[in-house]
């Protein structure tokens, strides 16, 4: 019986020791394939397939997935001593649209070093399942990055960045190897290629160096890194940690896999038995294409007559699916979706499948064929001689814009008068119909308002001062927010944006003068000079909506600001919150924080409202909100009175009879 222990020892080390792994005194490992190792701990879209494949994400938009060594790794021998040396080694491959080798995918995946496992609080997309969440100051990470987003600084679309307990990467530099058998020469990778790629992680304790070196699979370890940043990691991880990798998508569906993984404390990373390497998916189909390409006979005559009848009836179905598209679209390319995938993904644009409709299109959903996405498209009527070219330069640029916030615009398709536009679909559809009960949505609740009001809010922040360009919304309203499946909030409707570059003086550059009735500046009725002033405007027309379930003009004309003003005099300005939302089913200190915001943000000149930076703060607590004066709501009302609003623009023909969008000369939003 004494030897119980010692036998149960033996039995466990004869466990672990499975095909593609051992250990060696629990602080070294390596996984050469992943078939048998059930023992990892994985959540979220993360599996390991039949064919020994640690996969990540799978066939899935807007996802995460985490995958660790079961057990915690003792990487300090005390809360405040010295971070110990350590090795990594992995092969890794991105594959993006529907398992496709260079297709383009989004965002990408990391290896980290965590003080734990649940990373449920972090967000997917440009987070990668791992940025912004509560473990992340004591977290470090060496991010694969497969899309740029400004929002983090990041440099390119396929960079390679070490992350100390932060959302910014300390260093990055674009995917690449140092080629020993060229000289040493810097060789461009590409990490959504599709092909498999090698990475060593090295952390130098008494150094206090991070080194981390690509490769190709099959190519040695280059003696030159790809980077080196000095950073101590004492401060950063607790003594206990685990190790393991994240990842996530976008709106693009993408397969994140992990093919092989090795991991040592003081010392290199054990070698990988490459073969033992799991093959990819569609390697194999390569194989069973080539297999029965070599297999098929030759018949030359019956070739040719099948030929000749597919060339028929392929000519008479392109016709059918005919295309616009100009040598200058070239550089859009990848945003571009052929019209026969749009037709397909719709079945024909059919009625069943429609989702709205506006004074410049139909918006249908749809699935799209190759990766199943579920997508928004816009079909827009349009005449070529009118700046289509500099239009559709637009919306790309504005397709690169990525906030969680944001509707994702994925792209567009070009026919003969007519514009297709694809977004990311948000099954709760547009913020409106709840507020005023359309379809038979439920009456949402305070805090859903107040979560979705600061959800609108962080994406005009970004879209005024974070993006690297300045984005001039010109159109926010409760139409234009639309809900995903957990009522979070995203802006959407990009058909009358303006791009500025940043330090530009927007009080010089007049734009045709287009808007909402109710959400218009006074200055932009006006001049037509539209600046993010101008947005916080109609933000203000938005936050008093939200919060009094109101219109901001009534079908009899009145302002709902005027209604606000007048209650805010008598001290009564609660009483103005949506009467479904009254007798204790709302917070007063929030709802009198919104209806004061709106107030301010609807003063009538454009230096007494606040920014969007200012906004936020008020809305986060980080900054006390200023007291609405007298004076201020004086001047605020004589200017009213005295129709420095122009009120007489608001019979403008533009608008008709009713309240909706001022004509521009397209309109790409959904």
């Amino acid at each position: 019986m004494a030897n119980l222990p010692v036998l149960f020892h033996v039995l466990l080390c004869l466990t672990l020791c499975l095909p593609g792994f051992c250990d060696a005194g629990g602080e070294n490992f390596v996984f050469s394939t992943f078939a048998g190792a059930g023992d990892l701990n994985l959540d979220g879209a993360a599996g390991v397939t039949p064919e020994g494949l640690l996969e990540l994400t799978n066939d899935m938009v807007s996802i995460k997935g985490h995958a660790f060594y079961p057990t915690p790794l003792r990487f300090k021998e005390s809360p405040n001593g010295t971070a110990r040396s350590f090795s990594a080694t992995f092969v890794f491959a991105i594959v993006a649209a529907g398992g496709y080798p260079n297709a383009n995918g989004t965002d990408g995946m990391a290896f980290l070093v965590a003080p734990t496992t649940n990373f449920s609080d972090a967000e997917p997309g440009q987070f990668m399942g791992f940025l912004g969440g509560a473990a992340m100051n004591h977290t470090f990470a060496v991010e694969l990055d497969t899309y740029r987003n400004a929002e983090l600084r990041d440099i390119d679309g396929n960079h390679v960045g070490v992350d100390v307990a932060g959302l910014y990467s300390v260093e990055s530099r674009t995917a690449s190897f140092h080629d020993d058998g060229d000289g040493g020469a810097l060789k461009n990778l590409s990490l959504d290629s599709g092909e498999p790629i090698q990475v060593w992680v090295d952390y130098d304790g008494k150094g206090r160096q991070v080194n981390v070196t690509l490769a190709p699979v099959g190519v040695a370890k280059p003696s030159t890194p790809l980077l080196s940043n000095i950073s101590d990691l004492s401060a950063v991880l607790t003594e206990q940690a685990y190790v393991g990798f994240s990842a996530a998508t976008g709106p693009i569906k993408t397969h994140h896999y992990v093919l092989a993984w090795s991991f040592a404390m003081d010392g290199p990373a054990p070698p990988i038995d490459f073969k033992k390497l799991p093959k990819l998916p569609y390697d194999n189909d390569h194989e069973t294409l080539s297999k029965a390409l070599i297999a098929l006979p030759i018949a030359a005559s019956a070739l040719i007559l099948a030929t000749c009848v597919a060339v028929t009836l392929l000519l008479r179905r392109r016709l059918a699916f005919a295309e616009l598209r100009e040598d200058w679209e070239v550089e859009f390319g990848p945003h571009r979706f052929s019209y026969k995938d749009l037709f397909n993904a719709t079945q024909g644009f059919k009625d069943k499948n429609l989702l709205g409709a506006g004074g410049f299109g139909k918006v249908y959903k749809g699935v799209l064929p190759s990766s199943k996405s579920e997508v928004a498209v816009k079909r827009v009527s349009h005449d070529s001689s009118q700046g289509i070219k500099e239009f559709i330069s637009e919306v790309v640029s504005i397709g690169h814009l990525r906030h969680r916030n944001l509707v994702q615009l994925l792209g567009y398709c070009r026919r003969k008068g007519e514009l297709l536009l694809v977004y990311e679909y948000m099954p709760n559809g547009s913020l409106d119909k709840y507020l005023y009960g359309e379809d038979k949505k439920p009456v949402l609740e305070w805090a859903e308002r107040f979560r979705i009001i600061k959800d609108v809010a962080s994406a005009l922040f970004y879209l005024h001062e974070k993006w690297e360009q300045v984005v001039v919304h010109r159109d926010i309203k409760a139409s234009n927010v639309l809900l995903d499946g957990e009522t979070t909030a995203h802006l959407g409707d990009f058909g009358l944006a303006r791009l500025y570059d940043h330090g530009t003086d927007l009080q010089t550059t007049t734009t045709r003068v287009v808007g909402t009735m109710g959400y218009m500046a006074p200055e932009l009725a006006r001049t037509g000079k539209a600046s993010p002033l101008t947005d916080v405007f109609a933000f203000g027309a938005f936050l008093l909506e939200v919060a009094c379930g109101r219109h901001p003009v009534s079908g009899g004309g009145e302002m709902l600001v005027d209604r606000v003003l007048e209650y805010w005099r008598g001290g009564a300005l609660l009483e103005t919150v949506d009467a479904r939302l009254r007798g204790g089913g709302y917070d007063a200190g929030e709802a009198r924080l919104v209806l004061t915001l709106g107030l301010m943000c609807s003063h009538p000149f454009p230096s007494g409202r606040p920014t969007m930076r200012q906004v936020v703060q008020y809305l986060d607590g980080d900054a006390p909100l200023p007291e609405l004066t007298p004076a201020s709501v004086s001047l605020l009302s004589m200017m009213q009175s005295e129709g420095s609003f122009d009120r007489s623009a608001l019979q403008c023909p533009w608008w008709g009879n009713s309240i909706g969008t001022m004509t521009p000369d397209i309109s790409v939003g959904i």
